[in-house]
């Protein structure tokens, strides 16, 4: 059964994982009318595969190179081609379980206020804080929750959902990731993601939901389950380049998309980054890693007091 939806995957360099995802959609209860991939790879191996039949796939595949590389970008020139009201969003790297799709159209369809609605990730659970986190989310959230499952906090802190078989089947949450997600399109913004993200678009997802949300109900479908099989790619490989967009992106998160620009707010975010920080020196790598994620923090710094978002945003 072909559902109205249209289905965007960006991709790049990953023919292998893009075929186990198309497989595991083949072999769902509903299909999307189409699945719009768009390709930013530097070899022919995934145009080959959007070419090529896949048994009991009935999507049409709908191929495009891509303009400018990057998960937000690819994103965007994904949606300009879509046809249908309901856009789902979704990596090149899971594996759907059983009937997700279906579950996550019924979950988007049970409340007209629903504007977006992700799968649980079955291998990426929300764990309850331990003593020293527990202080850490009660300092940034400025009181303490039971659960700080589904929640963003503080400086744009995003927390998963928790896979609880007591919760019921659709669970209000308050940040979407774009793993595996549907929308409707009339409450996406234009353009779906800002000028501002390039590149690995880190925060990207919490971004878009967070603006979603500010109009519309946000719901994690519980029972909608996929595997995130995930791979690497050179945009996990340098740390100082990851550590440096943590801390610009969840500036941007915080100042221009949840408005917090006190002390307090500055405060909170530099205090999440040091705990990040203190965090990866468990590990040997995390030494090693030490000084490139002090150049990182360094120029990110730099970073932020030279950046005009207004001036971005016109572009």
């Amino acid at each position: 059964m072909f559902l109205p939806i249209s289905a965007l995957v960006a991709t790049r360099n990953r023919s292998l994982s893009l075929s186990r995802m198309l497989k595991s959609l083949a072999k769902q209860t509903s299909q999307p009318q189409e699945i719009i991939i768009v390709d930013g790879s530097n070899n022919d191996a995934t145009e080959q595969l959007c070419h090529h039949e896949i048994a009991n796939l009935e999507s049409e595949i709908i191929y495009h190179r891509a303009t400018t590389v990057g998960a937000a970008t690819q994103r965007n020139q994904a949606l300009t081609h879509a046809t249908q009201d309901t856009i789902w969003l979704l990596d090149d790297d899971i594996i759907l379980e059983s009937n997700c799709l279906e579950r996550l159209w019924l979950a988007l369809n049970s409340d007209r206020r629903i504007g977006g609605v992700n799968a649980m990730i079955t291998n990426q659970k929300y764990l309850p804080p331990g003593k020293i986190s527990k202080h850490l989310f009660r300092f940034l959230h400025s009181r303490s929750e039971p659960s700080y499952a589904g929640k963003c906090i503080g400086p744009g802190l995003n927390l998963l959902p928790e896979d609880n078989p007591d919760l019921p089947s659709v669970v209000p949450v308050e940040w979407l990731n774009t793993t595996c997600v549907l929308y409707r399109r009339e409450a996406l913004p234009q353009p779906m993601f800002a000028s501002f993200f390039t590149g690995y678009s880190l925060l990207e997802d919490v971004t878009l939901s967070l603006t979603v949300g500010k109009q519309w109900k946000l719901v994690n479908a519980r029972t909608a389950r996929i595997f995130h099989d995930s791979q690497p790619g050179d945009h996990k490989n340098n740390p100082s380049v990851l550590a440096q967009m943590d801390l610009v992106n969840r500036h941007y998160v915080m100042t221009q998309i949840l408005a917090k620009e006190t002390l307090q707010d500055y405060l909170k975010l530099t205090i999440l980054q040091l705990f990040g920080i203190a965090a990866s020196l468990v590990s040997f790598r995390g030494w090693l890693n030490l000084p490139a994620i002090l150049w990182g923090k360094l120029r990110a710094i730099a970073e932020i007091m030279t950046t005009d978002y207004t001036r971005l945003e016109r572009q």
